[in-house]
C-alpha cells in the first residue's frame, strides 16, 4: 500500500544510531544518508528520517505507531535490545502477546522523539 513514510525528527545524528540499532535486526540499513535525512530499507528506501523544523509532539495517547514486520522472535528481541542502548525507550518488553494471536510475538519502543514503533513476528517459536 505504502511506497514510503517520512518522519520529522531534532537530531538526524541521534536518530541515526538509533535506527540503525533498531532496524539492523530486521534486515534494514540506511541505504540514504545526506545532511539531515537519511533513508532506510531493504532494497529501496522505505522510512525517511528527516530533520525538521517542527516534529509531531509525542503524543501516547493518538495511537499512531509503526509496526515493523519481524524475520524471528530473536530479531524482535534485538530490536528492542539495539533501541534501548542507542536512545530509545521501552514501550512494552518483547513477549507474546495472546490477547491478539497465540503467535503474537512483539517489542514496543519510543525512538529518541517520540515516535512509537513496534516489531511483530507471527512465527510460531
Amino acid at each position: 500500500m505504502f511506497d514510503h513514510i517520512s518522519i520529522g525528527v531534532r537530531d538526524a545524528n541521534a536518530s541515526k544510531r538509533f535506527y540503525d540499532a533498531a532496524l539492523k535486526p530486521l534486515g534494514y540499513t540506511c541505504l540514504s544518508q545526506s545532511p539531515g535525512s537519511l533513508g532506510y530499507g531493504a532494497q529501496s528506501v522505505a522510512l525517511w528520517v528527516n530533520e525538521a523544523a517542527r516534529p509531531v509532539p509525542a503524543d501516547e495517547k493518538s495511537g499512531l505507531h509503526s509496526c515493523f514486520t519481524a524475520p524471528t522472535r530473536d530479531s524482535v528481541d534485538a530490536l528492542h535490545a539495539g533501541a534501548m542502548r542507542e536512545g530509545g525507550s521501552d514501550n512494552g518488553a518483547p513477549g507474546l502477546r495472546a490477547a491478539y494471536d497465540e503467535n503474537y510475538y512483539a517489542a514496543f519502543v519510543l525512538d529518541p522523539d517520540g515516535y512509537r514503533l513496534e516489531a511483530y513476528c507471527s512465527a510460531a517459536d
